[in-house]
């Protein structure tokens, strides 16, 4: 978000971060926030929208913006969004470890996904930290047939950021599934759970413009450490 209300939003959202707005108190009025940026009211509740989306706030009627508790970072499941970019977007300051890049076929079951040959992928497996406790797990299956190699330091940084700028692929949309599941040993492990803790697998087959599917995804979650949103709207049906 690099327009006007792209910048206020991060202005309020660093606010909120740094305490200037306090959980529980409520942000300035709309009228008084574009008085203090300088700008119409439109622009401000476009930044509000984002704060909202991303759990700054709850939108109170007749009281306005209540700033929320940030304990938990709001992942929206049913956009595609890499990493890298939550974590500006949400101001996480996470870090990220990786700990395999390697060939490996796609384990299909694992997808529930049908196929008559196997899918020779590149495995990339990343470990997510925020103050050096392991929030996330994310390994990814790249198909080698659309992304022949991907480097160290390209999944260090950004795999989205490498397939768009760099390789000019055009990523359009993702089918997704979420499931509760007991972790293996090594994921216990690596998450620091206890010995009776569940994790939230979120597990994504990704395709290209063209329909042409380069990934699949399995990002496996500490439920104490994050809180999934998704948007609906009812639609009546006649």
């Amino acid at each position: 978000m690099r327009n006007k209300f792209g910048a206020i939003y991060h202005d309020l959202a660093d606010k909120i971060i740094h305490h200037i707005y306090p959980v529980g108190t409520y942000l300035p009025s709309e009228t008084q926030l574009a008085e203090l940026y300088g700008t119409s009211r439109e622009t401000i509740r476009k930044a509000l929208s984002e704060l909202l989306t991303n759990g700054f706030i709850q939108k109170i009627r007749g009281k306005g913006s209540v700033v929320l508790n940030l304990q938990r970072f709001n992942f929206p499941v049913s956009g595609i969004t890499s990493y890298k970019e939550l974590n500006n977007s949400l101001h996480m300051h996470s870090k990220t470890e990786v700990l395999c890049i390697e060939d490996q076929h796609v384990p299909l079951e694992n997808f529930d996904y049908q196929s008559d040959q196997n899918l020779p992928a590149t495995f990339v497996e990343r470990l997510r930290t925020i103050d050096d406790n392991p929030i996330v797990l994310d390994r990814d299956y790249v198909l080698k047939s659309v992304v022949p190699n991907i480097s160290h330091a390209v999944a260090a940084d950004s795999l989205y950021n490498y397939f768009e700028n760099k390789l000019g692929l055009i990523i359009s949309y993702a089918t997704k599934t979420i499931t509760v599941e007991h972790p293996s040993k090594e994921v216990a492990r690596l998450l620091a759970l206890g010995d009776h803790q569940d994790v939230v697998v979120v597990r994504s087959q990704t395709y290209l413009e063209d329909t042409t599917l380069f990934e699949f995804t399995e990002s496996i979650h500490r439920p104490d450490k994050f809180n999934f949103v998704d948007f609906a709207r009812r639609q009546k049906i006649n």
